[in-house]
């Protein structure tokens, strides 16, 4: 019986977390996710200001004791004094993902000049890959779906579940198969 994972879905907003702001980051993720995936998993939704401290405590939480494979957070990635996402990442992973970044900027640039005031990053903790997406919900959607062919691969590789996605959506990449073939069934 297959069981669902566990995905970290985190949104990082001052406003959101007071219940100022409507949360449209972690919907977006979520809904990008049901496109996505063909694994069963759920969502772990947490919501935090833009408190260092917090999203590092949020992000260990996540990784170590809900034992998600993959953490996604939206928000605090921008230059402003308040945005603290990537550090907050880098303070809990022990390895960095900076391909994870480049790729999403190169993707944001073709639609918006300032793609590069953003610091979007990506590390693993474990066998947890966390991946800090954008604020925005539409820029959410686009670098999710750039990034993701690479994610279920990272996974394996960091002794995690087994993530199959849906190949007319995003054909997840594993070395042993042609890239066009879509996901293989087994490792």
């Amino acid at each position: 019986m297959n069981q669902d994972i566990p995905i970290g879905v985190v949104t990082i907003s001052d406003r959101a977390s007071a219940g100022i702001y409507e949360d449209r980051g972690g919907p977006a993720i979520i809904a990008e996710l049901r496109r996505i995936l063909t694994s069963p998993w759920r969502a772990e939704t947490r919501v935090v200001a833009d408190e260092r401290p917090l999203i590092a405590a949020t992000l260990t939480e996540l990784a170590d004791r809900q034992r998600c494979p993959l953490i996604v957070t939206t928000g605090g990635t921008g230059p402003a004094l308040r945005d603290v996402t990537p550090e907050a990442t880098e303070s809990v992973c022990e390895k960095m993902m900076p391909g994870f970044g480049e790729l999403m900027r190169s993707i944001s640039l073709k639609s918006v000049p300032t793609a590069i005031l953003s610091r979007q990053t990506a590390g693993i903790r474990g066998q947890s890959l966390i991946v800090n997406l954008p604020g925005k919900p539409s820029a959410v959607a686009e670098c999710l779906a750039a990034v993701f062919p690479a994610i279920p691969y990272c996974i394996d590789l960091i002794g995690g579940p087994y993530l199959e996605t849906d190949p007319a959506v995003c054909a997840a990449f594993r070395p042993h198969q042609s890239f066009e073939s879509g996901p293989s069934k087994g490792v």
